[in-house]
């Protein structure tokens, strides 16, 4: 059976980074891993971030987010996408998600990353609340341009 070159995972555990940026030895020539982690913040009216907590509309986004992964196989030659985003409370400082891509060639490495943590943040139906020093907001998204 061949292997799917597209591993989708939403998970409601830690992220282990390690684990999480293995990738299946296939012969590439270039790997790219990006970790998103949730950085310190602060603001006048609500103090410092506590933490986010991710939700999400689960079968939807894992649609979307295999169609992302599919558009980046097509558009930039990779031969295997690995995505795990969190969906759960995480802390400053702990990674959100980590995606890790294997091309043949490094910068189609470099740029489907880039890619895929771009229409992640503009497609995927994934929600965050910020947990502050004062109490909780929520993130507004980005917008939808038009295409």
């Amino acid at each position: 059976m061949p292997l799917d070159p597209i591993n989708i995972e939403l998970t409601k555990d830690e992220i282990d980074v390690a684990s999480a940026s293995a990738l299946p030895s296939i012969g590439s020539g270039g790997e790219c891993i990006f970790v998103g982690r949730i950085r310190p913040d602060h603001t006048e009216r609500h103090g410092n971030l506590i933490a986010l907590d991710y939700t999400c509309y689960h079968e939807m986004a894992k649609k979307e987010l295999r169609s992302v992964a599919q558009e980046a196989i097509d558009r930039f030659s990779v031969r295997f996408v690995r995505l795990i985003q969190a969906i759960c409370r995480v802390e400053v400082g702990e990674a959100s998600v980590v995606i890790a891509v294997s091309c043949e060639h490094r910068k189609d490495a470099f740029d489907a990353c880039e890619y895929i943590i771009d229409e992640l943040k503009k497609r995927a139906p994934i929600w965050k609340q910020e947990f502050w020093a004062d109490g909780t907001t929520w993130k507004d998204g980005e917008q939808l341009q038009d295409q």
